[in-house]
């Protein structure tokens, strides 16, 4: 079989799990990944951490001991995410020392009740840093209005972070100027930049998920023919948006004094439709200094059937702004999916982070110890 995760990687492209459990942890998988599927980084999000958590017994012990110091759902919640983070972490520090920090790195998020909140992101992230408390650590951030300056000021403490739910060109780009001010905010704190990293998660098949739906209502041939080209298209001229910034002269000012280029992370690479062919997400989107986070399914499929055929960004541009510019004569508003996706993506991570509030208060209840 050829080794379609090797050649993916080779072409700068790194492998990151969006998973992780305890199970995944403990049972030597995680290991196993990163030895035989070239897997050099793990992500995760509220939505992982409820399946995790409420499937199976792996979290008992924890809990229990939890249950009888009687502590908050919220600080249970934090306990034991961050303990799966931190030995997540501790796996994949070779990957990290190997990459000079750049790869095996462990994203956690903050929480998502907090997006719409500056101040209150900032001190989250702080706090998390503080508790996980190791250096291949990722804060994950959602690009909201009020996340973009809150991630200006965690990389100007700092903080490595991860940026998520970016899904519109034009918030991309904040994100981007966001990074290069937080860089100059921790340049002026005489921080070490090279310390410094950050991934912009640019989200994919939700995108194509909402635009073939309304292709689908209009049902024309003309608006059939551009089923599943959205995503790609608009993930692309990310890549160009993202070589546009990371040529000019206040990165190279930055760059000079150490700094490490924001990678762009493509998110959400699980296919959604059937009629898709389920590494989709990964060939169509091999470019130099990207990072893929995909789901266990996803990774097995690209080992199996990836067509890794070199870069599938650079140079399709113009299609592909022609491509989102066809997909708008038809009367489908890219602004307005793109908003629509964001406050979605919130609104499901704020609804698993309360699910996840439930099921934990549940098992704290089970496990309580009996009084007298």
């Amino acid at each position: 079989m050829t080794d379609a995760l090797k050649r993916l990687s080779d072409e700068g492209v790194a492998i990151w799990l969006d998973d992780l459990s305890r199970k995944r942890i403990t049972s030597g998988n995680l290991a196993e990944l990163i030895d035989q599927q070239h897997v050099v980084g793990v992500t995760t999000n509220p939505t992982i951490f409820q399946k995790a958590i409420s499937e199976g017994d792996g979290y008992d012990t924890q809990l229990t001991d939890l249950a009888a110091r009687k502590v908050t759902v919220e600080e249970a919640i934090r306990m034991i995410t961050t303990a799966d983070v931190r030995d997540a972490a501790d796996i994949l520090r070779p990957v990290f020392d190997a990459t000079d920090g750049q790869d095996g790195r462990v994203s956690i998020e903050v929480d998502p009740r907090l997006a719409h909140d500056t101040r209150a992101t900032v001190a989250e992230a702080k706090q998390l840093a503080w508790l996980v408390d190791r250096p291949n650590t990722l804060i994950k951030i959602p690009a909201t209005e009020a996340g973009i300056p809150a991630i200006a000021e965690v990389i100007g403490l700092g903080i490595s972070v991860n940026v998520t739910l970016i899904f519109s060109l034009e918030r991309y780009r904040k994100v981007m100027d966001a990074f290069l001010t937080g860089l100059e905010k921790a340049k002026a704190r005489g921080l070490d930049l090279s310390k410094i990293h950050s991934v912009a998660s640019f989200f994919v098949s939700r995108v194509d998920t909402e635009i073939d739906k309304r292709i689908d209502a209009l049902g024309t041939d003309e608006a059939k023919a551009l089923r599943g080209k959205a995503a790609i298209a608009n993930a692309r001229l990310a890549y160009q948006a993202y070589e546009e910034v990371f040529s000019t002269d206040r990165w190279a000012a930055l760059e000079r004094e150490g700094a490490n280029k924001q990678r762009p992370l493509w998110a959400s690479t699980g296919v959604k439709d059937k009629a898709y062919k389920a590494t989709m997400y990964v060939d169509e989107l091999v470019a130099p200094n990207t990072v893929n986070t995909m789901p266990e399914a996803t990774l097995f499929a690209t080992e199996e059937q990836g067509d890794i055929r070199g870069d599938t960004v650079s140079g399709s541009y113009e299609q592909a702004r022609a491509d989102l510019d066809a997909i708008e004569r038809l009367g489908i508003s890219y602004d307005e999916v793109v908003q629509l996706l964001e406050d979605e993506g919130v609104d499901k991570f704020e609804a698993s982070w309360n699910d996840l509030l439930k099921s934990t208060e549940a098992e704290l209840q089970r496990l309580a110890p009996s009084e007298g």
